[in-house]
């Protein structure tokens, strides 16, 4: 039996891109410097011009997935940060985009198995957005956090278990249609 668990301290080979909407850009840029920030702290290069971070501005939160998966169908990344702010006004266009955008980001991750990670603020105010994007806390640097973590697991998945489980024939059709073959043969071996 094994554990695995992402590391926040190898962080030298990992590659990550960064996606911006720029609409209520005084919370998404505050985001973004948190981001960044624990990025740092951590050991990667967030140099716009370097070789570990990529920086993508959208014109709002809406079109984040899009381009979110189009970065992860590239293979050039571990992980994927999606960052944003939807704050509800007096229609319910609010509640539409929040829960398209992550329908979208969730979707781009399961889609290329590239961690996607949802870092769309979605508050009742500009007050509650500007409080969880630097007043009281930065919620960017949660949302890097959670790619070095899932970044680092995800390699040390695909390296692990890449060979053995590789024949899932003999398991139930619910899990090789599911696409879970691998963890379900994993399970019976132990068993």
């Amino acid at each position: 039996m094994a554990v695995f668990e992402g590391s926040f301290i190898q962080t030298e080979p990992l590659r990550f891109a960064v996606v911006i909407g720029r609409f209520n850009d005084l919370v998404s840029v505050k985001l973004l410097e948190g981001c960044q920030d624990c990025l740092k702290r951590h050991g990667v290069d967030t140099n716009p011009h370097g070789n570990q971070v990529d920086y993508v501005w959208v014109p709002g939160s809406f079109e984040v997935p899009v381009v979110a998966r189009q970065l992860a169908l590239s293979h050039r990344y571990d992980a994927i940060i999606c960052l944003g702010a939807v704050i509800r006004g007096q229609t319910p266009h609010f509640d539409i985009v929040s829960s398209e955008v992550a329908k979208g980001v969730a979707a781009a991750s399961f889609q290329t198995g590239v961690p996607v990670i949802f870092g769309i603020l979605t508050a009742d105010t500009m007050q509650q957005a500007l409080e969880r994007a630097g007043i009281k806390s930065n919620h960017g640097w949660d949302y890097a956090m959670s790619a070095l973590e899932m970044a680092s697991l995800m390699r040390q998945l695909r390296s692990n278990l890449a060979e053995p489980y590789r024949n899932t024939q003999s398991l139930p059709a619910s899990f090789q249609s599911a696409n879970l073959g691998n963890l379900a043969a994993e399970s019976e071996e132990i068993g």
